[in-house]
């Protein structure tokens, strides 16, 4: 691990890159241990959105404003906001680059940038996203229309794809699925709807212990699932997708089916700044310790969220939890002291099989299962109307007004030789 030191005197003790879910509850969290820290956040975007709503938006349960605020409202007060995207990283000279041209300097950075969407690895896909029947709620402005869709096919096909992965949420694709066919199913269309899952994947769900309830659901909407099948190519304006899939041979075969409706999962991975960065692993992903979130090389530079190669599942739960052992960490070092916190993977996928229920997975590294909860209050495996309860009120109030605030309920920060004896 590389120990960093130049001649001058870094702006800021830390410097935050990103502005969503992770940065600014790292911000508040740092504060709280240390009001005296000069924090900067780095960040061009002007609005600051709940990612996690977006799946019910799409199901016709949220409202899409609901979803978003102003950053300057969620940012707060005594970090420094600079509105300008990084292209690169000195970490050698302790700095962080920027499209302006100036350079901002850190004694401790937390990468925090989230992920891209990577529309343009499906040939066609830009081009007729949001009309032709080709949606996703991967985006703001496209979830809506989503939910236009679903209320307006009373017959055909309908396709839902999932690209390889990591993605972020990797229940989403399946969410908007079963969503949609819940809502056929109760207005009488779903018999008359051929209802597609392409998975690029060979299992439905990552933690087997989730899989029976998922399956049940599947059985319940007739879904044809499509394993080892990845959309590689749209025609919007014909209405036909392609997929690659792998027979038992080895043999490469494509499939072309048509569709009356199409909900795509983008491809993913970690922004180009992180990507082509001395900071990434060979996969382009923030190379970090799995425990600590400390970088492997660069031991002044931490990650939070989706842009880590953590084996974990990225999501907005995953970070709720990271986000204490970052800032505590971080706080040990500039006490002189070694990083006493460590991350156990903990990750949480609401799995939205139909309106009013919900299959409230929670795990960690490794697929163990993590509950927050005592089984007689939410059966994890099981579908439950608790867990819908947590989905569509509860959590969205954390979020707002919990998390983005640096209130670390129900997730203090683990001793670091706990996560990993």
């Amino acid at each position: 691990m590389q120990n960093n030191s130049i001649s001058e005197i870094p702006k800021f003790d830390v410097v935050i890159v990103g502005a969503g879910a992770g940065g600014i509850s790292a911000a508040n969290s740092l504060l709280k241990r240390n009001k005296l820290l000069k924090i900067a956040i780095i960040d061009p975007a002007k609005e600051h959105f709940y990612q996690p709503g977006w799946t019910m938006v799409g199901g016709g349960v949220f409202d899409a404003s609901a979803t978003r605020r102003e950053s300057a409202k969620l940012i707060p007060a005594k970090a420094t906001w600079i509105q300008e995207a990084v292209t690169g990283f000195n970490p050698q000279q302790n700095k962080v680059q920027l499209t302006g041209g100036g350079d901002i300097y850190y004694q401790q950075m937390i990468v925090a940038p989230g992920l891209k969407l990577d529309w343009a690895q499906i040939e066609g896909l830009p081009e007729t996203l949001g009309k032709n029947g080709v949606t996703s709620n991967y985006r703001y402005d496209l979830a809506p229309y989503t939910w236009k869709l679903v209320q307006q096919l009373k017959k055909g096909k309908a396709l839902f794809t999932q690209p390889p992965m990591p993605i972020k949420c990797a229940g989403a694709p399946q969410k908007a699925m079963y969503l949609s066919s819940d809502h056929w199913a109760k207005t009488g269309a779903l018999k008359d709807i051929d209802v597609e899952f392409h998975n690029a994947g060979g299992v439905l769900f990552g933690v087997a212990e989730y899989v029976p309830a998922l399956q049940s659901y599947i059985e319940k909407y007739q879904v044809d699932v499509h394993f080892s099948s990845t959309l590689f190519k749209i025609d919007g304006e014909n209405k036909k997708a392609y997929f690659k899939s792998t027979n038992a041979a080895g043999e490469e075969q494509i499939t072309e089916e048509e569709f009356d409706m199409i909900h795509v999962c983008p491809p993913q991975c970690a922004p180009d700044f992180v990507k082509h960065s001395a900071l990434a692993d060979a996969g382009g992903w923030l190379d970090v310790d799995q425990y600590t979130l400390r970088h492997k090389q660069f031991n002044n530079i931490w990650g939070l969220g989706d842009v880590m190669n953590t084996p974990n599942a990225k999501t907005m739960a995953a970070v709720r939890v990271q986000v204490p052992v970052v800032a505590q960490n971080i706080i040990d070092v500039f006490n002189k002291q070694q990083p006493s916190c460590g991350y156990n993977g903990y990750g949480s996928c609401p799995l939205t099989v139909e309106r009013g229920k919900i299959v409230l997975a929670e795990f960690g590294y490794g697929g163990k299962l993590l509950p927050t909860f005592p089984k007689w209050l939410l059966q994890g495996n099981k579908p439950t109307r608790m867990a819908w309860l947590l989905k569509s009120k509860i959590l969205p109030d954390i979020y707002w007004h919990a998390m983005l605030k640096g209130r670390e309920w129900l997730v203090a920060p683990e001793k670091l030789e706990s996560v990993t004896n």
